[in-house]
């Protein structure tokens, strides 16, 4: 594991995000397809997503801006557009799919659906306490998940 990677798995893991919590949006979006599902696969295929280096680019990106806009260090508009994650700003979840573009239109579509829903890490990553500043990290675990069902459903498919 290079720094860069290291990185990423660090500041997912400082930020409150465990694998395992992304493992279980992995199990969410794809328990129905797949009888036996086992938790150890979908950490096996969240593990492989972010073994690539456009997401852990993505993941260290995203993250970063969260903590600048959490310091009151951007300038204005975007801190405030950040800080109150405001509808209107799609730039997080653009950035966001480029995650998702790596596995096909498999994770796309998981994507718009936990998205939607917010399950599980989620929910407490969009809710805005005012504290903390999640703006890009829901979005990039949205799609880390989105991406590892993506390749377990094309896995599955080839084993079929």
């Amino acid at each position: 594991m290079d720094e860069v990677e290291k990185k990423a798995r660090q500041l997912l893991e400082e930020r409150g995000v465990t694998l395992n919590d992304i493992a279980e949006l992995v199990h969410y979006l794809q328990s129905a397809y797949h009888d036996d599902l086992r938790m150890s696969d979908c950490l096996e295929n969240v593990d492989r997503v972010l073994s690539k280096r456009e997401v852990q680019n993505t993941v260290i990106t995203g993250i970063e801006l969260d903590i600048l806009a959490e310091q009151g260090k951007l300038q204005e508009p975007l801190q405030s557009i950040l800080k109150s994650d405001e509808g209107l700003y799609g730039v997080d979840e653009v950035l966001a799919l480029s995650i998702v573009n790596v596995y096909g239109s498999i994770g796309f579509t998981n994507y718009g659906y936990i998205d939607k829903k917010k399950p599980g890490i989620l929910k407490s990553l969009n809710d805005k306490d005012g504290e903390k500043c999640h703006t890009f990290l829901d979005d990039i675990v949205g799609a880390i998940a989105a991406a590892a069902s993506s390749r377990l459903a094309h896995r599955a498919a080839n084993t079929e």
